[in-house]
Formats: C-alpha cells, structure tokens, sequence
C-alpha cells in the first residue's frame, strides 16, 4: 500500500470515528431530552379554547429530579397532579392559555430593567399574590418566563430573604414560602418556541449564565404550538 493510499485510509477511519462519535452524542442528547407536558384543557367560550399551565420555579431541584445537578436551578410543570422535571409544554393554537407560577426562589436581580415590565399578556398585567401589576422593582425579579419570539416577557418576584419555612429542594408545597402569578397569553398559529429565564441565575457560574441556564429541562425550554 502505497505512502498516499495509508494517509487516506487513516483519514477516512478518523473521519468515521468523529461521526460515530457524533453520532452517539446525538443519540445521547434526543434521549435525554425532557418529556413533553401538555397543559390541562380548558373550557370553550365563545369558540375560543384555553388551557391551564401550572409551573413552580425553585432555587435547587434536588436529588429526587437531577440527582446530578441537585443544586442547579430549575423550572417544574403540574401534570395529573404531580410535578414533573420539564420545561417543553404543549399548549392548543389560538387558544387562551392561562399560566400560573409558584415561585419559590429569592430574589437575583435583572440586569436589563426594561425586563421588569410584563408584555405580551393579554391585559398587558399580571397578578402576583392576587394584586395586578404592569411591572416589578427589576431589584426584586428572581426568574423570568419569556417567549422573545411571541413577544411574551413576564419577571417573576422573588420570595423575601426574611421570609420563614423556605423551600430548599423541590418539589415544594404551598405550606413554604412562595409567591403566586398568574397571567394569560393567547397563542396564534402553530409553531415551536423557545422561552427563557433571563435572569443570570445560576449561582457558581461565569456571570451567572451557565449550567442550568443553557441546559434544556432547567431555565429554558420549548413551548409547543399545536
């Protein structure tokens, strides 16, 4: 075999190896991946559909969801009565769909307090802990729930440091300290969305924008049109 025909032979057994590798590396991550939460279905009015989508963000999930990141941050969502790790939900097109979260995180703090005006909703307001506002002190944002693409932007105050009986791991209950919003959006036509936390809130990390905030399943996360 000649000097050329061993060069690309070893090319080619390279160039095979790095696509096998990719291969499983792709593989890995579609089975990794999140299920798909569908929200609860609602009523029809006036031919209009809705849904109800319940989420809870917490300051570490805890070894029960991600016994390999206990402590990073994370979004859940209310599926039969249980809470699931999962940040892809599915919602119905040119439908109303009214979101609540339970928000059992402190308080981070926006970088950008163009952030702290809520958009995107119906009434352009939101209610937190049964009062309606338009915006929040961007000092006090703890999470964000942010669809760019949909125009959606809605800050997520923080539980109070002073506040007792906080919530360490999740799942945490309604007996712990926690904030309650609510708002509604009404979606379009159909379509894949990605939606966000904006706050840079993941505590050891380089300006606090790594692990859980570019890992899908944690701070971010699809909504599904459909």
């Amino acid at each position: 075999m000649s000097v050329l025909a061993k060069k690309l032979l070893g090319i080619g057994i390279g160039v095979a190896i790095a696509a096998a590798l990719i291969a499983l590396y792709v593989a890995a991550w579609a089975t990794s991946a999140p299920p798909t939460i569908a929200a609860a279905t609602g009523p029809t009015v006036a031919g209009v559909g809705s849904a109800q989508l319940t989420l809870q963000t917490v300051a570490a999930i805890g070894p029960k969801y991600s016994p390999s990141h206990p402590d990073w941050v994370s979004y859940l969502v209310r599926e039969k009565g249980h809470w699931v790790h999962s940040t892809i939900y599915k919602v119905p097109a040119h439908s109303l769909v009214h979101v609540t979260v339970l928000q059992y995180d402190g308080s981070t703090g926006l970088r950008n307090p163009f952030m702290a005006q809520v958009q995107g909703t119906t009434t352009g307001m939101m209610t937190v802990d049964g009062k309606s506002t338009d915006s929040i002190n961007p000092e006090e944002a703890s999470h964000t729930f942010a669809v760019p693409q949909l125009g959606i932007f809605v800050p997520l105050p923080g539980v109070p440091e002073e506040a007792p009986n906080q919530c360490e791991f999740a799942p945490c209950t309604l007996a712990q300290a926690h904030r309650t919003i609510s708002f509604t959006i009404r979606t379009g036509a159909k379509g894949r969305f990605r939606w966000q936390c904006f706050v840079p809130c993941a505590a050891g990390w380089i300006d606090g924008n790594g692990g859980p905030m570019q890992t899908l399943g944690y701070m971010g996360g699809f909504l599904e049109v459909v």
